[in-house]
């Protein structure tokens, strides 16, 4: 049997259990079943601006532990590769550089920019050699502006969700997003990596957690929008002050946009305000402690410390202080589980539906 499930009806389901954010062997499950199933950010087009360039990095190191490799070829095209030598399996790239072909230190394997085999030494004798498992292992990948995404696995068309989330925000020329490291911080959260998602989810504790955000944002008319494989919180504000310019054919035109909060399943968080980007990505490090990467990308830098996309380090703080308190409350003997608020947690019910039927 499923020993994860959530009734579809909202007014009826009951949260998952402490045992899930409790349960080792589930969070190892979780890696294969969920992380290694679905797509993930790799950063932006910057680690690989001129042709010729190679990016190698660890996907989610202490968790997935992947080794990969951006690349950018003679025409431009960007490539996702495993940095995984198909002879013996040791790292093809170590540093970035710039490099005409990919050639493993180890034995002298070479490989075309795209991932493709091309020569080794000492193999004339090897029979029904090369095969087509010679190539390096190519990730599906693709952009949002100068954001970039790789596919580990499963079934998701990502264009699709591209395709929503820019009914809300495809009028930011997000190409012109600036990264900004000064704004970028990496937080330690002693918390399950879930249970960091579900505070996320819903706004239902903003006027109990975040005084500041909450004088920003019309509590009232707060919204979640669910969607296949994400979902959008849009929070208006009261005043005009602070919010987007939204074009007239708009599907929120002549609203009070101030925050387009996404999340995609399973940790991907992309926050607009009218200063920019915030990205957070969710990285689990082991079953009670979460890395959350904030990434700045500046677009109007005189809006940035103004409204609801000001003050995130305190934001931050104060989700930080929930979120771990939940940590400890979900040792207790004596609770099991919760309900959703079907006005308020959409997002949190959407999500546990997902990481309960992905486990399935």
């Amino acid at each position: 049997m499923n020993r994860y499930h959530i009734n579809p009806d909202i007014t009826k389901a009951e949260t998952l259990p402490a045992f899930f954010y409790r349960d080792q062997a589930t969070f190892e499950l979780i890696k294969e079943k969920i992380f290694y199933n679905s797509w993930q950010w790799i950063g932006d087009e910057n680690l690989v601006q001129l042709p010729r360039h190679t990016h190698p990095f660890i996907l989610m190191d202490g968790y997935l532990t992947e080794p990969m490799l951006l690349t950018k070829d003679e025409s431009g095209d960007i490539h996702c590769l495993s940095n995984v030598c198909t002879h013996r399996g040791n790292l093809v790239a170590n540093q970035p550089g710039s490099q005409r072909k990919l050639v493993c230190m180890y034995h002298g394997r070479k490989f075309g920019l795209d991932g493709s085999f091309e020569s080794m030494p000492e193999f004339k004798e090897a029979k029904e050699f090369p095969r087509a498992c010679e190539d390096l292992h190519r990730f599906e990948s693709t952009k949002w502006g100068p954001l970039l995404f790789a596919k580990l696995g499963g079934e998701v068309d990502f264009s699709k969700v591209i395709e929503e989330m820019n009914r809300y925000v495809g009028f930011l020329p997000l190409n012109e997003f600036v990264y900004n490291e000064v704004q970028s911080k990496d937080y330690l959260v002693n918390a399950h990596w879930a249970l960091y998602c579900d505070n996320y989810l819903e706004g239902f504790h903003i006027p109990f957690v975040h005084s500041d955000l909450n004088e920003a944002l019309d509590y009232g008319s707060y919204e979640t929008i669910l969607h296949e494989h994400f979902n959008v919180q849009v929070g208006y504000s009261e005043g005009a002050e602070d919010t987007f310019e939204l074009p007239k054919d708009h599907i929120h035109a002549n609203k009070r946009v101030a925050a387009y909060y996404f999340w995609v399943f399973p940790n991907m968080m992309f926050n607009f305000y009218p200063w920019g980007l915030s990205v957070n990505i969710i990285r689990p490090l082991s079953l009670n402690q979460t890395k959350v990467s904030f990434l700045s990308y500046i677009y109007d830098e005189s809006k940035l410390h103004k409204g609801a996309g000001a003050l995130l380090d305190k934001v931050e703080r104060e989700d930080e202080f929930v979120v771990e308190g939940v940590q400890k409350g979900l040792r207790s003997k004596y609770y099991t589980a919760g309900r959703f608020s079907p006005k308020r947690e959409q997002g949190v019910h959407q999500f546990h539906s997902m990481l309960a039927n992905y486990l399935g």
